[in-house]
């Protein structure tokens, strides 16, 4: 029998708001114990994690599924503790390279923090599937979200099915944190002929080939953008499958960009989209022109806001079929951002 293991990272500074997180990790145990399948999980948790703890744990453990409670913060990362218990923050950059040197094993990470999207965004370019937060969630949603996520993962349902389980404990109890938990997919490149990268093969009791998400319109789309590189991509926040043609990038120079302009025409574009919350990319644009507008603008805050608003659009229907408008656009962008937001590119089929 194969034994999923499950590694849950715990932390909560002394100079942080303090966080119900042995409520959440017994209601994790409890809903994995409570499983027809108790015996195929083993978990496994670490409380007052230091920055220096994370790579011995992975190590000792290889984990197939990590949790992490806690704070989180959009600009300095997942807040972990220095050796006096203060808080210390761990870099997106870092974190990501952590787990990307996992990668063979992980195949699922839950970052059950604040403003923990960014940080799966990041995380997603080596993991099959992160879970993250969009916004600030209240110990009452996160606690729901974990119960009804591994209550569904002891049933033996898929990671996105256990995703839309965690969502709808919030939902059952009419809590407005409902859409704040958002699932990452890996954004995979490969042959035409070849069955994604993301089907898991070492755990097969909880990571399974997955379905498609619960309430989800069941459809396949397509678009091509042209370029000699080829593959397939499973794009992020939505449902569908949609498959594209790579085309390889020359940015233009970055001072040769109206970063002001390109925003506006992304702003258009994207909010003219059927998208599930219009008002979550429009907020997200309207903090990179807020930015843009400081005498020395951090170009790091109008990245991020622009990945959340890309992010945010996926989940319309009409994504695809704008992309080709979009493209262009997002080509700016990037040149003026620099090369730690190349990864916009892949949003819209480019690479560098």
């Amino acid at each position: 029998m194969t034994v999923t293991r499950i590694l849950i990272l715990a932390a909560n500074p002394q100079n942080t708001d303090r966080l119900r997180l042995d409520e959440e990790v017994r209601e994790i145990q409890a809903a994995l114990e409570e499983s027809r399948n108790r015996d195929e999980f083993e978990v496994i948790t670490r409380w007052a994690v230091r920055v220096d703890d994370l790579q011995k744990v992975l190590l000792d453990h290889s984990p197939q599924i990590v949790h992490f409670s806690g704070h989180g913060s959009a600009d300095q990362g997942l807040i972990l503790e220095d050796e006096t218990g203060k808080a210390c923050p761990v870099s997106t950059s870092a974190l990501a390279k952590l787990f990307s040197l996992f990668r063979d094993t992980i195949q699922c990470v839950c970052l059950n923090a604040c403003y923990s999207e960014v940080q799966a965004e990041a995380i997603r370019a080596a993991i099959p599937f992160v879970v993250g937060m969009n916004q600030p969630i209240g110990d009452k949603a996160a606690i729901r979200f974990a119960k009804g996520f591994y209550r569904a993962i002891g049933a033996n349902r898929s990671i996105e099915e256990a995703y839309e389980f965690g969502c709808n404990a919030i939902d059952l109890q009419n809590h407005p944190d409902v859409s704040t938990p958002v699932i990452k997919r890996k954004f995979e490149v490969v042959s035409s002929t070849s069955e994604p990268a993301v089907s898991p093969t070492s755990s097969p009791a909880v990571l399974k080939s997955p379905p498609k998400p619960m309430n989800s319109p069941n459809q396949d789309r397509s678009v091509s953008i042209g370029g000699s590189v080829t593959g397939s991509a499973i794009v992020t926040g939505d449902s569908n499958t949609v498959s594209v043609q790579f085309q390889q990038a020359a940015l233009p120079q970055p001072e040769s960009v109206n970063i002001q302009a390109e925003l506006e025409a992304l702003h258009e574009l994207l909010t003219q989209l059927p998208s599930l919350d219009r008002r979550k990319i429009e907020n997200a644009l309207d903090d990179a022109k807020e930015e843009l507008k400081k005498a020395e603008p951090d170009k790091d805050e109008v990245g991020q806001a622009l990945d959340r608003a890309l992010n945010y659009a996926q989940k319309a229907n009409g994504f695809a079929e704008a992309i080709d408008k979009l493209r262009p656009h997002v080509e700016k962008a990037a040149a003026w951002l620099g090369e730690h937001w190349y990864k916009l590119l892949s949003l819209v089929g480019l690479t560098v």
